[in-house]
């Protein structure tokens, strides 16, 4: 009984870890190892559902690592939640955040839809696009903002004509998207 406790922990520590994307697990060479569980597709996603909980009430507008995260899980787990809570979130939070924050959640928010854009209603994908381009222009129009420890470096930026210019490039991928 303990040994099959053990493997169903190890079975989802690896879940967790590679957030349920077997093409992770293969490329680190633990696929085969996670085969050997024979976990079924309703616990995986419960595990998935588990994680996209988790994940939602970790976003914040001081980072960005648990929309990081759910943008991970949309490569594997195509639901709409996913999007939904992103986009619930950044309409009700972020406007506060700083210039790379916002940037950061509005590039999450382009990645996730075009990761899920074939499995959810054209009506989420335009909701979702607009909260991102509302962003995106808001970063465009205001002073650069940087909160500590958020350094423009580290993130590919120099300064706000750069930010801009990233901002400008993610509101074409939409239009392309759109067209």
């Amino acid at each position: 009984m303990n040994n099959r406790m053990d493997q169903f922990e190890r079975a989802k520590e690896l879940f967790i870890l590679y957030h349920g994307n077997t093409f992770q697990m293969y490329r680190e060479g633990v696929l085969e190892e996670y085969k050997q569980f024979d976990v079924q597709q309703p616990l995986e996603k419960q595990w998935f559902e588990e994680l996209v909980e988790k994940y939602t009430k970790e976003l914040s507008i001081r980072d960005w690592t648990a929309a990081d995260n759910l943008a991970q899980l949309a490569s594997s787990y195509k639901d709409k939640a996913i999007l939904e809570n992103v986009v619930s979130f950044v309409s009700r939070h972020l406007m506060s955040s700083d210039s790379i924050v916002k940037l950061m959640y509005a590039e999450r928010i382009v990645e996730i839809v075009k990761k899920m854009k074939k499995e959810i209603a054209i009506e989420l994908v335009h909701k979702a696009y607009k909260a991102a381009a509302i962003i995106l222009e808001d970063i465009m129009i205001k002073p650069l903002i940087v909160d500590p420890g958020h350094e423009l470096a580290n993130y590919n930026l120099t300064d706000k004509k750069s930010l801009n210019n990233r901002a400008k490039k993610s509101i074409e991928e939409i239009k392309n998207d759109l067209n």
